[in-house]
């Protein structure tokens, strides 16, 4: 099997297996991630943090906002360059669907934010490993949005941080060259700094 082969297959698998959790477990999961997070100092002095809508079996981030956060609590919009903006967003605001059905803040593109102008930010995966490697979804939005860090010695702002199940770890992600590393991961049930391979 290829190396592009290989990464389809673990999306697919990984994507399955998160699909197939139920209620109950998200909603545990969700508690957990929260109780993790909070030990992060950068999440606990952040003024702005961007997290996600869950789709398709992601680990909820609502246990996050509530009580009201002391943050600015953001959300992505796809643009045309196939990069993310950020708004600020609060439960009962309006949204509206993107072009690939995930719901984003109905905002003027002058109330946007980029993607430098935020502290933390939650990164949605399907698989990971404990030196920063990612494999999200395949579009790259991430990837090109933050590709400046790449130049940065890190952790630099924002604090990029992976959000996924204890069970999306899996032993070495390779690296692809426009990949950008996670500096933590955070899952339900552990905080992972992440270091390069030795």
């Amino acid at each position: 099997m290829t190396e592009p082969d290989a990464r389809r297959a673990l999306r697919r698998a990984m994507r399955a297996r998160r699909e197939a959790l139920s209620p109950p477990l998200r909603l545990a999961a969700a508690d957990g991630l929260a109780r993790q997070l909070r030990m992060l100092d950068a999440y606990a002095t952040a003024r702005r943090v961007a997290g996600y809508w869950a789709v398709r079996g992601e680990l909820p981030l609502h246990a996050l906002l509530a009580p009201a956060p002391r943050f600015d609590y953001c959300l992505p919009l796809l643009s045309e360059d196939m990069r993310l903006r950020f708004a600020p967003w609060r439960f009962g605001e309006p949204l509206h669907a993107n072009r690939h059905g995930i719901p984003e803040p109905e905002v003027s593109p002058a109330d946007t934010l980029a993607p430098d102008a935020l502290d933390v930010v939650l990164v949605p995966l399907l698989a990971f490993d404990r030196h920063g490697h990612r494999l999200g979804s395949g579009a790259g939005y991430y990837d090109r949005s933050f590709a400046f860090l790449a130049t940065q010695a890190r952790p630099a702002r924002p604090l990029l941080v992976g959000v996924g199940y204890g069970f999306q770890q899996v032993e070495r992600l390779p690296a692809q060259p426009w990949d950008v590393p996670l500096d933590y991961v955070a899952t339900d049930a552990e905080l992972i700094r992440c270091a390069p391979p030795a």
